[in-house]
């Protein structure tokens, strides 16, 4: 193994580590996902988030205390915190599984729980949607629950381009139950035009070929 793949190993690691910490630390203010970038300055780290103040916090504390806790735990040098919002929540995988996660921690019904979710996808523009739930939901035995909408992609370049996907676990009295959410984006639209257009243009190519050899 080289020296460049060992660095890259290794803040990969540690980007996991970051994400992990900050996850538990900013998971009421709807944390995503964060950036790491080195400069000669320090390192930009930009957190994406749905409720951005609170992230930053009440003056700023939040973000401060922040900036102390990477520096110290995670050796990050002179961390230059920036945040940034999710432009439409509805449509982020994490974001709605964690709100599902967050209802039935709360007592809400399951069903309703996925229903509510789904519904706000799909107003949001998605192209389709797809929620599990499974876990101990009413009885001892363990089941799932699976709700959808719309489109639906399953596997290849499409489903791999535009489709955001996220779990979550939700902790109740009787037992862990896992949320995962499948969500169809907007961008899709226009891939799968562009696919079924190619598809007719190779119908019509191939039957051109045929009648021209029969002509001959």
């Amino acid at each position: 193994m080289t020296d460049v793949e060992k660095s890259f190993i290794v803040k990969a690691l540690k980007r996991l580590d970051v994400d992990s910490f900050l996850q538990r630390e900013l998971a009421r203010a709807g944390y995503v996902r964060v950036d790491l970038q080195k400069t000669p300055l320090g390192t930009n780290v930009t957190i994406y988030a749905e409720r951005p103040g609170m992230v930053i916090g009440r003056h700023g504390a939040t973000v401060h205390e922040l900036t102390q806790k990477l520096e110290k735990l995670f050796s990050i040098e002179k961390p230059q915190i920036g945040v940034a919002p999710i432009e439409i929540p509805e449509l982020n995988a994490k974001i709605m599984a964690q709100r599902i996660k967050n209802a039935l921690e709360r007592g809400i019904h399951f069903r309703r729980a996925a229903y509510i979710a789904l519904n706000q996808i799909m107003e949001a523009g998605a192209l389709g949607a797809e929620i599990r739930i499974k876990g101990k939901l009413r009885t001892e035995r363990a089941r799932y629950e699976k709700l959808r909408s719309g489109i639906v992609l399953k596997a290849g370049q499409l489903s791999h381009e535009h489709v955001d996907v996220a779990v979550s676990h939700a902790y109740l009295k009787q037992g862990k139950v896992g949320v995962k959410v499948k969500i169809v984006l907007p961008s899709a639209v226009e891939a799968i035009e562009k696919l079924d257009k190619g598809k007719v243009m190779v119908k019509e190519q191939v039957e051109g070929g045929e009648s021209g050899a029969e002509s001959q």
